[in-house]
């Protein structure tokens, strides 16, 4: 509702296991194409594995250093990014930033993901409540994204998964938008298209003061 272009990116490719969210930055065309060279990267995975997903995404991060230090003159572009690999009865979810990976499970909803964020690491520190997170000044501050250092730290969590489990990736458009509580309740709604549809007509209601991205999988 607030911004004109959206630099969020989102990968969708159940024949494969595969599906992520990126969410760019370093205004237009540079955030674009950050979070477009990462889900074309993992898009381009024949047989995705955890490693394999975090070996695109360290070498998306190095071509998006080479390109920030020449083609955007020593400017910083990169994005925040968050995947999900299911294979056979397991699932991986790995990350770079403060876009999340949440599952909801028998009625209870678990974030997978801790954000790679100032206020997170304010919130560990024990200097910041965490129902002062939203509206701190520093709340948009990422402490690790794609491109943006030489050496990147893939985040990455996982488990059994069963039959039934649903999967949440999104950005931080909607997740700074509505609460945690909400999500658990949304998320217990029927059918996936109607939940998704639910959320992001939530987050226009409200303002939808930043690009919001989301992915829904439920595991049969």
């Amino acid at each position: 509702m607030r911004r004109k272009h959206n630099e969020d990116a989102v990968l969708s490719r159940p024949d494969q296991g595969l599906w992520a969210v990126a969410d760019g930055m370093g205004g237009h065309e540079a955030g674009d194409l950050a979070s477009g060279m990462i889900v074309d990267a993992l898009g381009g995975l024949s047989r995705p594995t955890p490693e394999t997903v975090a070996a695109k995404l360290r070498t998306v991060n190095d071509a998006l250093v080479d390109l920030g230090a020449g083609h955007f003159q020593q400017r910083t572009i990169g994005s925040t990014a968050v995947a999900l690999v299911i294979q056979d009865t397991q699932f991986r979810c790995l990350w770079v930033g403060d876009s999340r990976a949440y599952m909801m499970r028998s009625g209870e909803l678990m974030q997978m993901t801790r954000d790679h964020s100032l206020v997170q690491e304010l919130v560990d520190a024990g200097m910041l409540e965490p129902d002062e997170v939203e509206g701190h000044p520093n709340a948009n501050v990422v402490t690790r994204a794609v491109g943006a250092s030489d050496d990147l730290v893939v985040d990455v969590v996982g488990g059994s998964a069963k039959v039934g489990d649903l999967f949440l990736l999104a950005s931080d458009g909607l997740t700074k938008v509505v609460t945690d509580g909400e999500l658990a309740q949304r998320l217990q709604g029927d059918g996936l298209e109607t939940i998704a549809d639910g959320l992001i007509e939530t987050t226009l209601e409200r303002g939808a003061p930043d690009n919001v991205t989301l992915v829904l999988v439920r595991t049969e």
